[in-house]
């Protein structure tokens, strides 16, 4: 058989947009099964009933990977661990590095109640270290370099990710805390109350401020695959997409290039800047191009009822640049190269340039 991957990004409908991705794929004549990321609870449904008709009912899972902590990643995750059989959760949990963190926390002076309470602020990864303790899976830290099957973990590193925790407006503890739900608040606010403008060609508008401290948190996974290049990025913000462009050459990456992204966030103009696109995708076009010649595909999760995603902005930056936008919304996609017939799937149309976006 010859070498195929398929990458499907799951519609997870709900009031708010979340990722529920499931990868297949074959190198060399070995086949392995990859999760990122499984939505909310109820998408768990959905991920299994995914696989076990297109993967092959299979009973064996090789990796299943949580990008960050939110409730539209973690949630549909449970579910697994009574499907399947798994043979490696890659998570990233606070508590393990409370000793090494228990001075920035002046309120703490014991490390077992840092433990504690950080169990308590992160819920959904505790309850999924719960149930891979239960099954006998074991748990590993995908920090920078870390190898998952064919894929390469390019942030966050272990370092940054500390930084992270102490910056989070989840760890009221921390002596940042107070100013950063400040800002965040700001942000949300400014993000709800949106009025549009016209815009030319290439003209490019994002805030300020980066996005929170836990979706810069996300795990960013890259792999080569048939010959093309996958940048999966959960969450992340502008400064886990920098450390991952930075790292990217030490693994072979030569950037800006890429085959397929997955669009941080939803489409989150908190998420992205100019400047870091440049860095990934290259400069932006002068003109629009004409036809369906595109250079790469970008793919946003985004739900239907979902009003603050993806952002034009944003659709309109990766247009730029020459990609070809596609979006959830309603429907499961699929990219793959070599890949199985499926009965009744289609390639998904580009969404359509705006002429306009947000206002600041």
């Amino acid at each position: 058989m010859p070498d195929f991957f398929e990458i499907d990004f799951l519609d997870v409908e709900a009031k708010k947009s979340g990722d529920a991705i499931t990868i297949r794929y074959s190198l060399n004549g070995e086949t392995r099964i990859h999760v990122t990321d499984g939505g909310f609870q109820d998408t768990g449904d959905t991920i299994i009933e995914h696989i076990n008709k297109y993967y092959d009912a299979p009973s064996y899972i090789d990796a299943v990977v949580v990008t960050h902590p939110d409730g539209d990643h973690t949630g549909g995750l449970r579910k697994l661990f009574d499907e399947y059989e798994i043979g490696e959760l890659w998570m990233l949990r606070p508590w393990l590095y409370a000793d090494e963190l228990i001075d920035r926390f002046s309120r703490f002076t014991s490390v077992d109640n840092l433990i504690k309470r950080l169990k308590e602020l992160y819920p959904n990864l505790a309850a999924l270290e719960e149930l891979a303790e239960e099954h006998g899976v074991p748990i590993r830290e995908p920090f920078q370099g870390a190898h998952i099957g064919d894929f390469i973990v390019l942030a966050p590193t272990k370092n940054r990710y500390l930084e992270l925790i102490v910056e989070s407006d989840k760890t009221p503890e921390s002596t940042k805390s107070e100013l950063l739900s400040f800002k965040r608040m700001v942000g949300q606010v400014v993000e709800k109350v949106v009025a549009f403008v016209r815009a030319a060609w290439g003209e490019e508008t994002f805030p300020e401020e980066d996005t929170s401290a836990e979706n810069n948190m996300s795990v960013i996974q890259y792999a080569n695959l048939c010959g093309k290049k996958i940048l999966l990025t959960g969450d992340a913000g502008r400064v886990a997409l920098e450390e991952a462009a930075e790292y990217a050459p030490y693994v072979g990456l030569d950037i800006p290039a890429m085959d397929c992204i997955q669009v941080p966030h939803h489409g989150s103009r908190h998420n992205v800047s100019t400047e870091i696109l440049d860095q990934w995708l290259g400069q932006r076009l002068s003109s629009q191009p004409e036809g369906d010649d595109s250079r790469f595909t970008a793919i946003v999760s985004a739900a239907k009822a979902d009003e603050d995603h993806p952002r034009k902005a944003v659709i309109r930056a990766f247009i730029h640049r020459g990609g070809k936008v596609i979006t959830t919304e309603g429907r499961s996609i699929r990219i793959g190269h070599n890949a199985p017939e499926r009965e009744g799937w289609v390639p998904a149309e580009a969404v359509p340039y705006p002429e306009e976006e947000e206002e600041l």
